[in-house]
């Protein structure tokens, strides 16, 4: 009879990064544990159907039909969305997901983007590849104001990387009253967020895709913008109306934008948004960072070991039930 698995990692990677590095991540730290990679769709059916523990970026009908005895899947993801939480609640499955993993990398990206065009770096790289020695003027971040949509771990990190820079920074989240590291926090409703809109300089999108977000910045939010505000849009496409930017953009209501995820998505080649000057495009890869594996074993190996120690223990990063 074969040694029970405390852990199964399904084949599944992410960023270009080989699964294996996960799986041996999660190794180092369960070193008294069973953690077992499943490398083929045969090895995944089979080995899921006695599996309690299973970890993954994703995980298909067909592959949930045949987890017999699935307890706890730990998403690889922040996102869960695309997974069958309906099912899996029924079933009584625990579900996690990776919160927090992609804090530093994303903070650090929102930072560049601002200050790409704060000193208006695009510029000068137009510029040099036309070898064209002529100033330019810029603009200094210090004394602007920097509205984050969305205060969870993304948009801590945000405001944290912030700080140094002398900005005011205004916080929207669901529930204003918790507060947060912004020196104000506004909420979706009333005129708190038309107030945050009109005094914002740059607008950092750090929020997931729910009911209230989709189309949150519409043509009534670029118009009430200033001409001087940037976008940064590094939560989900459809947070953003794309026609109503491509709009902004042409009537110069905005200054510019910063887009690392975009509806549709992938962009299509022929899409206007390719061809603003203002408009920085980055493929979905804000999330991307060497330490990604890393920082997700240190959650999932911390689950699995309060999973083995009670089966009915919370679990950090806890979504569903």
């Amino acid at each position: 009879m074969s040694t029970p698995t405390d852990v199964l990692v399904l084949r599944k990677g992410t960023h270009g990064m080989p699964v294996e590095r996960y799986a041996g991540a999660l190794r180092d730290r369960l070193p008294d544990g069973t953690v077992e990679l499943a490398r083929t769709p045969t090895a995944e059916r089979d080995r899921i159907r006695d599996a309690r523990f299973v970890t993954g970026m994703t995980l298909e009908d067909g592959l949930l039909e045949a987890a017999e005895n699935l307890e706890v899947f730990a998403c690889a993801y922040a996102g869960t969305g695309h997974l069958p939480l309906e099912e899996l609640e029924e079933r009584g499955v625990a579900v996690t997901n990776a919160s927090g993993v992609h804090g530093p990398n994303i903070g650090e990206h929102v930072l560049g983007a601002i200050l790409r065009f704060t000193r208006r770096f695009h510029v000068g790289a137009r510029q040099q590849r036309r070898r064209k020695w002529r100033h330019y003027q810029a603009e200094e971040l210090q004394g602007s104001t920097v509205t984050i949509v969305g205060l969870g771990a993304i948009g801590e990190s945000v405001a944290d990387r912030l700080e140094p820079f002398g900005v005011e920074t205004i916080g929207v989240r669901y529930t204003p009253e918790k507060g947060g590291p912004t020196d104000e926090v506004v909420g979706f409703e009333g005129g708190g967020f038309e107030d945050a809109l009109a005094r914002t300089d740059y607008l950092v999108l750090a929020c997931p895709l729910t009911e209230t977000t989709r189309g949150l910045i519409d043509r009534e939010a670029f118009v009430t913008m200033d001409p001087g505000a940037v976008l940064v849009n590094v939560a989900r496409g459809p947070v953003v109306d794309t026609d109503a930017l491509v709009e902004a953009l042409r009537s110069s209501w905005i200054r510019g934008a910063s887009l690392d995820v975009t509806d549709p998505e992938p962009l299509p080649e022929d899409h206007p948004l390719w061809t603003f000057e203002n408009v920085q495009i980055t493929p979905h890869n804000a999330g991307h960072t060497p330490e990604y594996y890393e920082r997700l074993a240190d959650i999932v190996a911390e689950n699995a070991r309060r999973f083995a120690d009670d089966p009915d223990a919370a679990l950090e990063n806890q979504v569903r039930p």
